[in-house]
């Protein structure tokens, strides 16, 4: 059965939480790729309006968005520009559009490294080997998804601030229309004036999509 867009929204948010939860075990995101690339498949058939698709790997392609574009989508959560992602060559041409993300473990947030149609992404590849071909990270010129173009999932005011959570789970805080970056130390503040801790369970300091996530739920519940 395909999962509504709400239930891909709430389905994407509990399996970042999980990771996110894996990572502050002390799992390294290398002993996480089943769960980087479930992430990766619900980021990509959230923005696409989208579902997954109905078998694993089904054909080479994760997800069919709301125009029947059907998508290979590869997530890592590998910093910097180092590291490649592999496609099975053969496969390739049932494909239509490539995705690659990042999972930011430091933002807890998503990027978009490349979003574009397969010919486009076959260009950066080199040569096939062995059935398979691979893209070079570096190749990538990070290419994120305008700010307008991003779906808010939460937002609330405050003293004349706006604090939103954004769909790639990034946060971002306003001041009387103003957008103020980095968003960090304005939400070090909110929180320090609504007397919430700034460190997690494990008495580390919150990132900025843990704090603008804590900020956002308390001011909710108040």
């Amino acid at each position: 059965m395909a999962l509504t867009q709400m239930q891909i929204i709430q389905s994407l948010g509990e399996a970042m939480a999980w990771f996110e939860r894996e990572l502050n075990w002390g799992v390294p995101p290398t002993e996480l790729r089943h769960l980087c690339g479930r992430i990766g498949e619900l980021y990509a058939a959230l923005i696409t309006n989208g579902q997954m698709a109905t078998e694993v790997n089904q054909q080479g392609y994760d997800v069919v968005s709301g125009e029947g574009e059907r998508i290979s989508v590869k997530t890592t959560a590998r910093m910097g520009s180092g590291g490649h992602v592999t496609f099975n060559a053969n496969s390739l041409s049932f494909v239509d559009r490539v995705i690659i993300l990042r999972i930011n473990t430091d933002e807890m947030q998503i990027e978009t490294l490349l979003n574009a149609p397969v010919q486009e992404a076959i260009s950066y590849m080199p040569e096939a080997r062995g059935g398979k071909q691979h893209l070079p990270l570096r190749r990538l010129a990070r290419k994120e998804r305008p700010r307008n173009a991003l779906k808010v999932l939460r937002e609330v005011g405050f003293e004349g601030y706006m604090v939103r959570e954004l769909e790639n789970g990034s946060i971002e805080v306003e001041q009387d229309g103003v957008l103020l970056v980095p968003a960090k130390p304005v939400l070090r503040e909110l929180a320090r004036r609504l007397n919430l801790s700034l460190l997690n369970g494990n008495g580390n300091p919150l990132n900025t999509r843990q704090l603008g996530s804590f900020i956002i739920k308390n001011l909710s519940e108040t």
